[in-house]
């Protein structure tokens, strides 16, 4: 029997009928805070990082209170997030940059984004959506990609090819829902062990259905 795969638009329709996320799992109140949370957010879970900028936020919520805190304060201060030296790096870095070059206000095109200490464009879309309702890409965690290519939405093996492929199928106005719909199901359904297939509302056509014998069509 041959099965008709899942479009990209049939996928976005049934997504947004069965979750409605917020436009980003972390709790922030400035687009600073949200910056801050999502290089934080890099190889650790929101819920970790939610717990961490709960009490960080209280007293450094600015690029000047970043630029005042001294390197291993940072670093303990954030320490439960994993490579926290790194992103301490990062976040001083940043806080300079904001406070050099844009008045301690964050920018808010791709590329100027992309320009700060480790931000790459998975974070730079978040930013741009969340916090300015601006589209400008698709943020492509571990979820989306993971999604992407189980559905054969892409085959693209960087995070890169799979954000061009994915831009190709979803309407712009459409791209930056993707992220929080995607690991809405990722989280609930198609997790990366363990994934609950025969929970899942497209498992008759999904091309890596397990309960359908579909497993091993693409390695994920």
């Amino acid at each position: 029997m041959v099965i008709r795969g899942l479009s990209a638009k049939e996928v976005l329709q049934k997504l947004k009928k069965l979750y409605h996320p917020p436009r980003s799992f972390l709790h922030w109140n400035t687009p600073f805070e949200l910056l801050v949370a999502t290089v934080l957010s890099a190889q650790c879970t929101d819920e970790r990082v939610n717990k961490v900028t709960e009490m960080l936020f209280r007293t450094h919520n600015t690029p000047q209170d970043f630029l005042g805190l001294p390197p291993k304060e940072l670093e303990f201060l954030i320490h439960s997030c994993g490579t926290f030296r790194v992103k301490a790096r990062y976040l001083h870095g940043i806080s300079r940059e904001l406070s050099e070059r844009f008045g301690g206000k964050i920018p808010e095109t791709m590329e100027e984004l992309t320009r700060l200490p480790g931000v790459g464009r998975k974070t730079a879309a978040i930013i741009l959506y969340a916090a300015f309702g601006k589209i400008e890409g698709i943020a492509v965690d571990t979820h989306v990609f993971r999604l992407a290519r189980r559905l054969h939405l892409s085959r693209g093996r960087t995070a890169e090819q799979v954000e061009r492929d994915l831009m190709r199928q979803f309407p712009q106005k459409e791209w930056g829902r993707i992220n929080a719909l995607f690991i809405s199901h990722g989280r609930a359904v198609c997790t990366a062990r363990s994934r609950k297939c025969e929970k899942c509302m497209f498992q008759k056509r999904c091309p890596s259905s397990i309960t359908m014998g579909r497993r091993d069509l693409i390695q994920t």
